[in-house]
């Protein structure tokens, strides 16, 4: 019988929330399912507050149970990078994991892997969300390529994201593997008591705009869309779910210039886990408007809940939502992402593209993430 790895990952989990915190918690459950011994590092600094574009960077859930995590790491202080590089060195994991998406994380993270790598036995491994992000800054290219020479091996979520890697350090070894589907938000309900408990008028139909609100997100574009005069005159809602990370008057002016305060329901506080199957089960359809991505974690919660799509041909996004069979890939233009939306409607596609996307979905899993990893880690740098 192998004795079970010791497998750390460096990242966001509880008390942190968000989208990287439910990805890094749902993958070392899947390690320690698997029987792994497995625990998180986490910030107890991430951002510092002038950084933090939110309202809080902490969760109001309660913690995940059974799940080991140790607030240990500051973002800022290379000090603390000193210590717990050191701290984690002497506990000599046979797999340390980083999901690396920005690049302001990587001198952070970079020395505290350097300093593991003394211990001449822990495989790094980087899961990248992205290697150069949507929202660039000067030396953002620069500090990327510290982090990846940092790292033994990568897993990119998309192939434009391995292809960004590869401009950076041609040679570096990268397994690809999807984002797995998000299945800890719970099973679905049905529409109606969804709305019920949204507090939504039964009479219309809901598309579902959901996650931080980022320029590069195109929830501008979807404003646009929906004053297309084809879709005024149908049942339809825009439902946008998420916390503004933008300045949030930009879209309240669309909103007013283009008349849509009737069509428009704005719910912008962050949503929190145990609300999420809410706002998706009661939504016809799912859109992505996304003016650049790599790939998109809400793709991953669309999936777990079943719901067709609209995304954009932009970035990594096509990959993952065959065009005419779980939804529709526009071009990132408003007029284009109203067609789909009214081709949608128009065909009543609702149906056959959900049974789709419950089948799609079985591509998606987090053992196959798991065997990635351990192919990354078996890989030469």
């Amino acid at each position: 019988m192998k004795e079970p790895l010791k497998v750390v990952l460096i990242g966001t989990a509880y008390p942190l929330r968000g989208g990287l915190a439910a990805f890094n918690e749902r993958l070392i459950r899947e390690y320690r399912k698997n029987g792994e011994q497995a625990y998180i590092y986490t910030f107890k600094l991430q951002y510092p507050s002038f950084l933090f574009p939110g309202k809080t960077q902490l969760s109001s859930e309660p913690a995940p149970a059974n799940l080991p995590i140790y607030v240990k790491v500051n973002s800022i202080n290379p000090f603390n990078w000193i210590r717990v590089g050191r701290e984690l060195r002497r506990q000599n994991p046979d797999l340390v994991l980083v999901k690396y998406w920005m690049p302001f994380m990587a001198p952070c993270f970079g020395t505290i892997v350097r300093l593991i790598r003394k211990n001449k036995h822990s495989r790094i491994i980087s899961i990248l969300d992205n290697v150069i992000p949507h929202e660039r800054r000067f030396g953002d290219k620069l500090l990327s390529k510290f982090w990846v020479r940092s790292a033994d091996g990568f897993v990119a979520m998309s192939r434009s994201v391995m292809d960004d890697l590869h401009s950076l350090a041609p040679s570096a070894p990268c397994i690809y593997c999807p984002h797995p589907i998000y299945d800890h938000y719970g099973d679905s309900v049905s529409k109606q008591q969804a709305l019920k408990t949204l507090g939504l008028d039964p009479a219309f139909h809901y598309v579902l705009f959901f996650g931080f609100i980022r320029e590069y997100k195109g929830l501008d574009l979807l404003l646009e869309a929906f004053a297309d005069p084809r879709l005024s005159t149908k049942n339809i809602k825009l439902l946008v779910a998420g916390e503004f990370y933008d300045d949030p008057q930009r879209y309240h002016d669309i909103i007013d210039r283009l008349h849509l305060k009737e069509r428009v329901i704005l719910s912008n506080d962050f949503i929190p886990d145990s609300k999420v199957v809410n706002y998706f089960c009661a939504a016809d359809l799912v859109v992505q408007p996304y003016k650049s991505a790599t790939q998109s974690g809400v793709t991953q919660i669309a999936y777990h809940f079943g719901k067709p799509m609209i995304i954009t041909r932009v970035g990594g996004l096509a990959e993952f939502v065959p065009d005419g069979k779980v939804g529709y890939v526009t071009e990132p233009d408003p007029e284009a992402i109203a067609s789909a939306m009214v081709q949608f409607y128009d065909e009543e596609r609702e149906h056959e593209f959900s049974q789709n996307a419950l089948s799609e979905k079985e591509k998606y899993s987090w053992k196959k993430m798991i065997l990635a990893i351990a192919e990354a880690a078996g890989k030469k740098p």
